[in-house]
Parts: C-alpha cells; sequence; structure tokens
C-alpha cells in the first residue's frame, strides 16, 4: 500500500491478526484516534477475510470510532517492511502470521472475538484500547 503527500513520512504501527477482522481492526481505529502527530496505523491478516467484523463495529461505534469503512487487508513483506512495529494482535502461530517475526515485533496475545458475544468482544475492545494507549505513552516518552 502506498501513502501519498504528507502521509509518506509517517511512522508506522502494524497491526496484524490472522483474519484482520476484528482485534487488528479496532487497535488501527483506536491507533488513529490516539497517535501523536508523525505516526499512522495499519492493520493486515495473514489471511484476511471479506469483512470486518460486525460486532467489532458495533462495539468500535459504542465508544465513538466507526471503522465500519476499514476492509481487512492482507499482510505482505512491504507493509511489514514499511513499519516502525509490528504487533501481533494475539496470533503468535509462526505458521499463520510468519512474516510479522521480521524486524521490530511485539505480541499482545488479546483473545480474538471471532464467534463471541458482544459482551465478550467490548471487553477485548477495552484491553485493545489498554494496549494502544500504553503503545502511545511509550511513542510520546521517546
Amino acid at each position: 500500500m502506498k501513502f501519498l503527500g504528507k502521509q509518506q513520512n509517517l511512522k508506522k504501527i502494524l497491526f496484524v491478526c490472522v483474519e484482520n477482522a476484528g482485534r487488528s481492526q479496532m487497535a488501527e481505529g483506536f491507533f488513529r484516534k490516539y497517535a501523536p502527530r508523525g505516526w499512522a496505523p495499519i492493520s493486515a491478516g495473514s489471511r484476511p477475510t471479506p469483512q470486518i467484523n460486525p460486532l467489532a463495529v458495533q462495539a468500535m461505534k459504542e465508544v465513538g470510532i466507526d471503522i465500519s469503512n476499514q476492509k481487512p487487508k492482507e499482510l505482505s513483506e512491504e507493509l511489514i517492511r514499511d513499519s516502525w512495529l509490528n504487533i501481533s494482535m494475539g496470533c503468535i502461530d509462526k505458521t499463520e502470521c510468519p512474516a510479522i517475526f521480521v524486524g521490530k515485533f511485539e505480541d499482545w496475545g488479546i483473545e480474538d472475538p471471532k464467534g463471541k458475544p458482544l459482551e465478550k468482544v467490548r471487553e477485548i475492545r477495552n484491553k485493545i484500547e489498554e494496549k494502544v494507549l500504553e503503545l502511545v505513552t511509550k511513542i510520546e516518552s521517546n
């Protein structure tokens, strides 16, 4: 994915999960909201689904973030190479996300919301927001 204009110089955080339909999309939405100037999020999956989990969209709307127009994207070497930090949302499986182990990497170990009821998706959303805020604090203190 190419970024145009001013966005070219942004430092990118890549959020990765297998389907790019829930956790990584929520993380992208939160980071877009809280990111310091000069930073941008992107998310991708090793086996992206055709659409975002509707409960993830609903849970994010409840906190004022609309991710309904985001689309699942396929993880690529270019996305990984162009990212300042690669974050696995919890797919620390080298068969599913082998490329993410290249470069600067963190695993957040967050439960997959797929097939979970809305109440559980909200809990997962809240955990993702906490982790994104911790990341933003770390970035701002450097």
